[in-house]
């Protein structure tokens, strides 16, 4: 016998459970009458969307989810739907896998796993599950697991333990640089343990800060891929498994279509796009607005606002000042060019002069400093917002993860907007998606590449004249945000000198305040600005310790 298994890699709307719950009826329908599969599968906590926050714990929850299920029980038929939500069971609320089939809802697993690290919160809203879920769909035992109960042995061998031959695993498990191989390892091991054959779902799309890539796959009982689903990719994937009785392992899945692995620098870029174009779209945003400085960030910033919503939705505005430089003002125009983008040249040399003008009874016996430097800044931010709130445009922010760290940053000034794609990116890894970008279609002058960054807001002014190399930033900053390191435990790599990493370390924990104060943007990293990372603003922490 064959049971086809349809993996549903959907996007959600977080909140929106009648139109989660249509899209799930229309996912179903469309696997039993195009895909001719037996069972579809959905992500974790598909009919909330995902992470649904404190959303769960709204009084009226209880009843949109059981509105939910009823639907559901009363519009799918002729085929297996597994599917995610959460439900309240006895006064708990669980995280739960269902499996409706023929109007009935034969079995209901809750999540034994709850994760509470780095962007989890679990424990704020559920309860443990304690029994393993077990449904027998033509004759073959699948057991149910969700998400966080993969990486633990546990609740696989639970399952294992109940009669288990075939495990469905439903995820919402987000995006980071080194997560699509750690699932695969982790899915490897977890096979060879039980020996049993998994099928892992993941959800697709972005919420906030938060990106999920898909990439759903499937493991033999040796733990080899067998089929792997497109990354960044919405769609149903079906994979067959051959069950015979007469061999020790029942259920063997056949070989099918496994996708191509991405760079990092592709999976990163695509993350960016995918992260922006749900914000701008589930928000119902017009367009986006960005100030184009000529510079590597704001370039890289307008390729991904177009790659995401399309050149007819983008503006681009270069707001040149006294120290602009004439290369800048032709690199932005080439930019917004190639890109074919709405862009508007602002001079701010008169709203700058107002501005100092109001303020000379205030700054009189004060010399300039980086004051002066910050208003061309804010002024710039006040010009942006303006448009913004004009033309109903989002305002993309253009700063990287190594300015936000040491607060290379203007308040109310360059940090002005409502989502930053660069949020969690690294400067040096800016260099290299604006290089990989160039592949796809050359839209980022080389010079713009290749020449020493600057924020252009005093005479020959350059980023390194503030900071390290972005070399050396990076790599620090890497160790002590990402890895936890102390002061003592980077100087002790014998890498840099101890006068640098007091200063970096130094600069990172006195801008918390900034960080707190800046828009939400994609999540990169293991460890980004943002759910992860949840320092205190007023503190007596020593750098060293």
């Amino acid at each position: 016998m064959t049971l086809r298994i349809a993996m549903a890699q959907l996007d959600m709307l977080v909140g929106d459970i009648t139109k989660n719950t249509q899209s799930v009826i229309d996912a179903a329908c469309k696997a039993r009458d195009e895909e001719h599969a037996d069972v579809v599968v959905f992500p974790e906590l598909t009919l909330t969307g995902y992470p649904p926050e404190d959303l769960l714990l709204r009084p009226s929850l209880d009843q949109r989810i059981e509105s939910a299920l009823a639907t559901l029980l009363a519009e799918i038929r002729d085929i297996y739907v597994v599917v995610g939500y959460p439900r309240r069971i006895d006064g708990e609320l669980f995280n739960c896998a269902g499996v409706i089939y023929q109007g009935d809802l034969l079995v209901e697993y809750a999540k034994q796993k709850l994760p509470n690290f780095l962007v989890f919160d679990d424990k704020r809203y559920f309860s443990e599950g304690r029994e393993a879920g077990l449904v027998d769909i033509k004759g073959v035992k699948v057991g149910l697991s969700i998400c966080e109960d993969i990486w633990h042995p546990e609740p696989i061998a639970q399952a294992k333990a109940a009669g288990a031959e075939l495990i469905l695993n439903l995820n919402a498990s987000p995006y980071h640089i080194e997560k699509m191989g750690e699932r695969e390892a982790l899915l490897h091991q977890r096979a060879t343990e039980v020996t049993l054959p998994i099928v892992y779902v993941n959800y697709m799309g972005a919420q906030d800060e938060l990106v999920y890539e898909g990439g759903s796959f499937v493991v033999n009982a040796k733990g080899e891929k067998i089929m792997q689903a497109p990354w960044f990719e919405a769609g149903l994937y079906s994979i067959d498994m051959i069950v015979d009785e007469s061999q020790s392992n029942k259920v063997e899945p056949v070989a099918g279509v496994i996708a191509p692995a991405l760079g990092v620098e592709a999976s990163v870029y695509q993350a960016m796009v995918l992260g922006l174009r749900d914000y701008i779209t589930k928000n119902r945003f017009k367009g986006i607005v960005l100030g184009l400085s000529g510079g590597i960030d704001s370039a890289l910033s307008l390729a991904v606002a177009v790659d995401a919503i399309g050149a007819e939705r983008v503006q681009a505005v270069m707001m040149p000042y006294t120290y602009t430089s004439s290369i800048s003002l032709h690199d932005a125009e080439e930019e917004a060019n190639l890109l074919g983008v709405k862009y508007s040249v602002l001079p701010i040399e008169t709203m700058v002069s107002a501005f100092t003008e109001v303020l000379a009874p205030e700054f009189e016996g004060y010399g300039k400093d980086t004051t002066e430097e910050n208003l061309q800044a804010r002024t710039r931010g006040v010009t942006l917002m303006a448009i913004s709130n004009k033309k109903g445009y989002m305002v993309l922010t253009t700063g990287n993860k190594s300015e936000m760290a040491v607060g290379y940053a203007t308040l109310y000034g360059d940090m002005v907007g409502g989502y930053s794609v660069l949020k969690d990116v690294f400067k040096t890894l800016v260099f290299k998606l604006c290089r990989y970008r160039n592949t796809l279609g050359y839209v980022i002058p080389e010079r713009v590449i290749t020449r020493p960054p600057s924020a252009e807001l005093a005479p020959d002014q350059k980023d390194e004249d503030s900071l390290p190399s972005y070399d050396i930033l990076d790599e620090i900053l890497r160790m002590y945000i990402e890895e936890d390191q102390s002061a003592e435990a980077i100087l002790a790599t014998q890498k840099f000198d101890r006068e640098t990493v007091y200063r970096v370390l130094r600069l990172v924990d006195v801008n918390e305040y900034k960080r707190r104060q800046s828009p939400t943007g994609v999540r990169i990293t293991a460890r980004g600005f943002g759910r992860d990372r949840r320092y205190p603003i007023t503190n007596g922490w020593h750098i060293g310790e």
